[in-house]
């Protein structure tokens, strides 16, 4: 067993050596930059961009839990462009190389493009501003007057999107060199989708990405036929196979049951065992324990005559007690990340004049590497200038849009912004997490609460959107730039595609949206796109506006004892004992199936399954192929709700309605 462990470790070790050779041959034939931006890149890019805002659009509105998404993007990138390269060269024509710098353009663009669709707030914020959800919070509540909604258009929403989200694409730019040579911040997803770029184009990594191609192009066209299969057999209330009571009928009224969404199996193959059984432990708390409990109190804790979807009923315990595992979940992480920044921005000023050792081969790509990402520099004046122009758009127009945001409190937001946003990408590069929900939740509470009863609900949601988007965009940049470090791809370009992508992705995010909102009965707590995070930011909002008051009886101390729940798992996870840590639940991950059901929980579940079962059985091939077979279910699922949205808006039904009722006996 020690000689092929030490066999392997000498191959791994030789394969390393033969890649830094390989980069460092080809940092003499780097194109520059603006060859690295091409037509055929921006045509993928719009392709691969569509279909992810439809995936993730998907997940936004029912679930709100969306897996990372990057290494799909790029391994659908390679996919697109070398079948368009052979295509090409079977028709005779010469086809301009494939490089890697062009795989990252392509990666940045897309991911830029479907961002938008991810953080622009269409299954949160802004859709917390709609009638429907405004309704659901309680029409007499207090700090939920009357006509503090705000319908979705198509034009106020586009315009929205442009004005803040170019904001947070200027306000580090001036720092990359910082964050990703001088501190050398590890960027965990940027570095894993650089290695699979890197992968693809290296003469090692042709064969095993032959096999990944494979396997995405066999489960995308599985997937893909699957949903079609199973359209034929939904025209109706509650039919499908969405809707199979797999354990029972008496399970299914509890929302237990597999529903074959291959998007969730998908999501389930690339999020980790940690979160899939957080989610499935959260599932059975709540809907196998608590809300059983809590329904038979009907008349004694709540009104008996009252909708269950109200928030003085049932819903008010899922709303509020989800709140809590949330906001103690991102309180402690927030605060850990906070302590890791300034703890390791301490150790890097430290450390910053000592001697380096003698240049190793490694150090010597290293180098090139360093030379690459300095040579095409983006000018400060530019970013400086774009950041206060844009800022000067925003102050301006927001504040038309949403008279309840006064032009002085957007101001201040863009004054504190940039702080914001260098804690957070600081942050995400240390520890791969995005914390820019729990910096836009503490923009709103404090928004709300100062604007206070008549317009702090809709200020306090605004408010949350620009910090939030902000702080994820100008995160989700320094990713980028620390991929196209790693891929010799030059930080002008990479600028210029998330520039590209990201207008892109405010056209494209609102429309899919509406392809949604128009098609489906977004909102319904009794359907599919629930919407969740719509009613919960609403909340919050109600929350940060009246207190405690806005809580049902006996909910305020359910709410203390999660919020406890959610600070000490994590404290018990920091600091427990190495192997019993890392099983503690994650808060965040079993709030989600608090409000929205069991079902997508089984299914991310079952994913989880395949991913342990394939290690058990293969455990050289599995690591690779797993986020092909992974991302060929979730596009192949996502590809067809364009064509079912289309058949839905030319009033298409299904033929078949396929139903379970129970037997006459029982």
């Amino acid at each position: 067993m020690g000689s092929n462990n030490r066999a392997q470790t000498m191959e791994i070790e030789r394969d390393n050596l033969d890649e830094m050779t390989e980069q460092c041959d080809d940092l003499k034939r780097v194109p520059p930059w603006n060859k690295q931006i091409t037509v055929r890149g921006i045509v993928a890019s719009l392709f691969i961009g569509i279909i992810y805002s439809v995936v993730v659009m998907k997940l936004n509105l029912t679930t709100g839990l969306v897996p990372n998404l990057n290494v799909s993007a790029a391994l659908l990138a390679f996919v697109f462009v070398r079948a368009w390269t052979k295509l090409l060269e079977k028709a005779n024509f010469t086809a301009t190389p494939f490089t890697r710098q062009e795989n990252t353009i392509i990666q940045t663009c897309a991911v830029s493009c479907y961002s938008i669709a991810l953080g622009g707030g269409f299954g949160s914020y802004l859709l917390g501003l709609n009638k429907r959800t405004y309704e659901q919070a309680g029409v007499d509540t207090e700090g939920n007057p009357p006509g503090s909604y705000k319908e979705p258009v198509l034009d106020w929403m586009i315009g929205f999107l442009f004005v803040v989200s170019f904001v947070g694409l200027l306000c580090l730019v001036p720092l990359r060199k910082i964050m990703i040579i001088d501190y050398k911040l590890s960027y965990p997803s940027g570095t894993a989708t650089a290695v699979l770029i890197n992968g693809f184009h290296s003469a090692k990594g042709d064969k095993m990405t032959k096999k990944q191609v494979h396997g995405f192009t066999k489960f995308f066209s599985l997937s893909f036929i699957w949903s079609f299969f199973q359209w034929f057999f939904a025209g109706g209330d509650q039919c499908g196979f969405v809707f199979f009571p797999t354990f029972g009928l008496k399970a299914f009224k509890q929302s237990f049951y597999f529903d074959f969404s291959m998007t969730y199996v998908g999501a389930g193959m690339i999020c980790s065992h940690l979160v899939n059984l957080s989610l499935l432990l959260g599932a059975v708390l709540s809907w196998g324990i608590m809300w059983p409990l809590i329904g038979k109190k009907k008349g004694d804790w709540f009104p008996q005559n009252i909708k269950e979807t109200s928030m003085e009923s049932l819903n008010g315990y899922r709303i509020f007690i989800s709140i809590a595992l949330i906001l103690g979940d991102g309180l402690y992480n927030f605060c850990k990340t906070l302590w890791f920044t300034f703890r390791s921005m301490h150790s890097a000023f430290k450390k910053k004049n000592l001697q380096t050792a003698p240049e190793s081969k490694n150090q010597t790509l290293e180098a090139r590497r360093n030379e690459v990402f300095i040579r095409d520099t983006i000018p400060f004046w530019l970013a400086l200038v774009g950041y206060i122009l844009f800022s000067i758009i925003s102050i301006i127009v927001i504040p038309i849009m949403f008279p309840p945001l006064k032009w002085y409190y957007v101001l201040v937001a863009y004054i504190f912004a940039p702080s914001l946003c260098f804690c957070n990408a600081y942050g995400a590069g240390l520890t791969d997490m995005n914390m820019a929900y729990n910096y836009g939740k503490v923009a709103l509470f404090v928004l709300a609460s100062m604007v206070g009863k008549e317009n702090g609900v809709v200020a306090g949601l605004i408010g949350c959107g620009l910090i939030k988007s902000m702080a994820s965009i100008s995160s989700d940049l320094m990713h980028d730039f620390k991929t196209g470090h790693l891929t010799l791809t030059s930080p002008r370009s990479m600028l210029v595609s998330q520039v590209i992508g990201t207008a892109i992705g405010c056209v494209v995010a609102p429309l899919t949206f509406f392809l949604f909102y128009k098609t489906f009965d977004v909102g319904n707590p009794n359907g599919e796109y629930k919407a969740p995070y719509a009613l919960i930011y609403r909340n919050m909002a109600i929350l940060g506006v009246e207190g405690f008051s806005a809580l049902p009886h006996h909910c305020l101390h359910l709410c203390y004892g999660f919020f406890g729940f959610a600070v000490l798992a994590n404290l018990l996870r920091d600091v427990g004992p190495g192997k019993s840590g890392k099983w503690v639940p994650l808060p965040m991950a079993m709030a989600v199936p608090f409000l929205v059901g069991a079902y997508f929980a089984i299914d991310m579940c079952v994913g989880s399954l395949v991913v342990y079962v394939w290690h058990r059985i293969d455990k050289v091939r599995a690591p690779m192929m797993v986020p092909a077979v992974a991302s060929g279910l979730i596009c192949g699922d996502g590809l067809w709700i364009l064509p079912s949205c289309i058949l839905a808006l030319f009033k298409i039904s299904p033929p078949i309605c396929m139903n379970f009722l129970p037997s006459k006996s029982s």
